[in-house]
């Protein structure tokens, strides 16, 4: 007897909470995975709305309805493993609460003996051209500095996970500065992706970008190796002025602007070294990384 868990992630979700849940309802026949029954995990990220009150009349109405309140709002990334902690399925599926995923899709893709499944996007109906651009820059920056794991291009926050794949994120990888979907494709197991249209992306481009440096620290240490290079290049630069000089050359603009650079160089180093001792100090100091107020129908689901 085997179970599905289904986890979404709810942030000021109002509006498609009950959408949501009798689209789910219209197709819950469809989900049975081997007899063991589902759960419907929502965690409320902190919502400032009516969200955690739609939630409540949800879960008095169907008891395989779990609800984890947070005590304020700890992000997306942190609404997703809150979920995996407390997920008891054997196989764990993240999500969004637009319906725009292919459920049916990744239940055949357990059925081949996959433990990971990668959802990528083939497009976003909201995105420009600027960030459709940064978003596949992304990918092949991070892909090209890291040689501990190569993402698929454009993966999304949606995926699913064996019970397997649930207990090392449960044990490992519990950085505070989290790039989940980065995590899930580098445990390892055997792994498929599935294409699907996305629908319109919360993500701003300012929060766009301080994910992606958060995501480059956290899987290269190319970008500190930078400074080694910058020494070669300024020391090469040096001897050259040098025999320059020693030859009558005197076009101080010249040389002036070399300094110039040179020191944007050092202060573009100084401030990668202080992203990363930004993420050792988060690491260090240890914090939570989410905080549950509320747990609603927790342990009732069959």
């Amino acid at each position: 007897m085997k179970k599905l868990s289904l986890i979404i992630s709810v942030y000021n979700e109002e509006a498609v909470l009950e959408k949501f849940y009798k689209a789910f309802c219209s197709i819950e026949q469809n989900l049975e995975y081997g007899g063991g029954g589902y759960e419907l995990i929502f965690v409320n990220d902190g919502s400032t709305d009516a969200s955690m009150n739609i939630l409540e009349v949800i879960a008095q109405q169907n008891k395989n309805v779990r609800v984890i309140s947070f005590s304020r709002n700890f992000g997306h990334e942190a609404a997703m493993i809150a979920g995996i902690d407390h997920a008891a399925g054997d196989v764990i599926i993240c999500m969004d609460a637009d319906l725009q995923h292919p459920l049916e899709c990744i239940m055949a893709k357990f059925e081949e003996g996959y433990e990971v499944i990668s959802m990528v996007r083939t497009s976003n109906k909201s995105a420009g051209a600027i960030k459709n651009f940064t978003s596949r820059a992304f990918y092949r920056v991070i892909n090209a500095l890291s040689d501990q794991v190569k993402l698929e291009e454009n993966a999304s926050d949606f995926f699913a996970i064996s019970s397997r794949v649930a207990d090392v994120l449960r044990t490992n990888y519990r950085e505070k500065t989290r790039f989940l979907r980065g995590y899930v494709q580098s445990v390892g197991f055997r792994k498929t992706t599935l294409e699907y249209t996305a629908a319109a992306s919360h993500y701003t481009l300012k929060k766009l970008m301080n994910f992606a440096i958060s995501t480059i620290v956290g899987f290269s240490d190319f970008p500190l190796k930078l400074g080694l290079y910058a020494g070669a290049v300024s020391f090469l630069a040096a001897v050259i002025f040098a025999i320059s000089a020693l030859c009558g050359f005197r076009e101080y603009k010249v040389i002036l602007a070399a300094v110039n650079v040179l020191f944007a160089v050092l202060f573009l180093l100084v401030g990668i070294m202080g992203e990363y001792f930004s993420v050792a100090f988060a690491e260090l100091k240890n914090r939570p990384i989410y905080i549950v107020e509320k747990e609603i129908n927790s342990g009732h689901c069959v």
